[in-house]
């Protein structure tokens, strides 16, 4: 298994965003960030900027509480709470807020939330009862790790993908914009992980529903049976929110199934992927719908204008 979804050969973890203890904030800011005690306005907020488009602001503000408690305990001037701290704060709280048709990016740190609340589902109902989690629990891994849209889950067949039980999944959609006669499949192909694994989630969902052809992601009733359905594209969102909420994740109703692609598109840049890659990997045809997308989701470039 491996941290990363693709293949490539890093050491790059995907949890990196973690909420960090006080002692863990204060060795990240001096030893592996490089800040000054006592600090500054202008430090904190460059410190704010560049885990801006990485961090969520919720975490954001916990680093900031533990550096201005720092300050405080050591009776030094808080720069915390200096007026351009907290103006650049909020510029990156709306930045977050707005990117991409006001859909939020779900964070590495939301997903953990969710999949922390699934797998406890899971472990807790029986039988039938299950399914809806391991559904879900899918539903978003794959969703995330492939930056897929709500059509491109909808659409997924069980006949269409692959599973290398502990290594790979590879999914094959069919294109919407090719006529009939020369239609062709998209592969999408990602590797197993150490956390947060969309392999192991999708081949538990599957192993549980017992399906062996059509829709892979599909309506279940409140008695547990399986429909023959596939979701529809306009209900991922309203169930995503369901499971951000029923998960503990602040302001659910600001998410959408855009936020999965947002999410993977925000970790992808956090770990050096260039534009063809991201490009290549999600299935875009060429590098300029990439570019708009990373400059969109990218605060420090707004900054720097």
């Amino acid at each position: 298994m491996t941290d990363n979804p693709s293949d490539r050969d890093d050491n790059t973890s995907p949890q990196e965003d973690r909420q960090l203890t006080y002692e863990d904030v204060m060795q990240d800011y001096q030893s592996r960030w490089g800040g000054r005690l006592p600090s500054n306005p202008r430090e904190i907020a460059r410190y704010l900027r560049e885990h801006g488009n990485v961090l969520p602001v919720a975490t954001l503000k916990l680093r900031l509480a533990a550096i201005s408690l720092w300050h405080q305990t050591h009776q030094f001037p808080d720069p915390a709470r200096s007026a351009h701290v907290k103006s650049v704060l909020k510029e990156i709280e709306h930045m977050q807020q707005t990117v991409r048709g006001q859909a939020r990016p779900l964070h590495v740190e939301q997903l953990e939330m969710v999949d922390s609340w699934l797998g406890q589902q899971i472990a807790r109902e029986s039988g039938s009862s299950k399914l809806p989690h391991l559904r879900n629990r899918a539903l978003v891994l794959v969703g995330f790790w492939r930056g897929f849209r709500s059509d491109e889950l909808t659409r997924l067949k069980v006949e269409k993908v692959t599973v290398d039980s502990g290594r790979s999944i590879t999914i094959y959609i069919p294109r919407v914009d090719c006529d009939s006669a020369n239609s062709s499949d998209m592969t999408f192909r990602t590797a197993a992980l150490a956390k947060l694994c969309p392999v192991a989630a999708y081949e538990a969902w599957i192993a549980a529903s017992g399906l062996t052809s059509g829709p892979a992601f599909r309506s279940i009733d409140r008695w547990g049976t399986i429909k023959d359905n596939a979701l529809a594209s306009g209900s991922i969102t309203p169930l995503l929110r369901g499971i951000l909420r029923s998960s503990g994740v602040a302001d659910a109703d600001a998410y959408s199934s855009h936020s999965l692609r947002q999410g993977f598109a925000i970790w992808a840049r956090s770990n050096a992927w260039d534009e063809k890659m991201l490009a290549e990997y999600v299935g875009w045809k060429d590098r300029q719908s990439a570019r708009r997308y990373l400059d969109t989701l990218d605060p420090v470039r707004v900054f720097r204008a």
